[in-house]
């Protein structure tokens, strides 16, 4: 099975990857997590991606907040997909984190979720990798069926007690 390198820009990012790691380990995914900032250690950044491939990586997240470049600057160094994950700041709520990682040229895409949207990412880190892997497809199939369970159950709570 593919890994799935995770990348934040600071230490201060890692609530949001703690999420990710979690999905991760639910679906059994290996993972390694580095920080690296696009700003401060960019030939640390440039390295890792642009070796991500060899080394046995199937997908990269990368988390950064406020300026927000480093996924970015993963997906300009690499050609496997990259998952940017806005993180909230306090000057602009994470409004600048966000438009950091959407904004991307033609030709260096990144898939970007919700602000501190580690879950997510971590989920279509997954879907990207279970194109290939009947286990972890059916492993998703099997959280959207107990998802769906979970959201019935709650409205035949609320509609008993109405």
């Amino acid at each position: 099975m593919k890994k799935v390198g995770i990348i934040m820009g600071s230490d201060s990012d890692l609530p949001v990857i703690e999420k990710a790691v979690a999905v991760l380990k639910e679906f059994e995914v290996p993972y390694e997590a580095h920080i690296y900032s696009a700003h401060r250690t960019p030939e640390n950044a440039a390295k890792f991606a642009k070796s991500a491939r060899a080394n046995g990586f199937g997908v990269i997240i990368a988390a950064a907040g406020m300026a927000a470049h480093l996924a970015g600057a993963v997906a300009a160094n690499t050609t496997l997909p990259v998952v940017g994950i806005p993180c909230k700041s306090a000057a602009f709520e994470g409004l600048d984190a966000l438009l950091s990682t959407v904004q991307m040229p033609s030709g260096i895409p990144v898939a970007t979720v919700a602000v501190n949207g580690g879950a997510n990412a971590a989920l279509l880190a997954v879907q990207i990798l279970a194109v290939e892997d009947a286990s972890l497809a059916s492993k998703l199939d099997a959280k959207r069926r107990h998802d769906a369970d979970a959201v019935l159950e709650k409205d035949r709570s609320v509609a008993s007690k109405l």
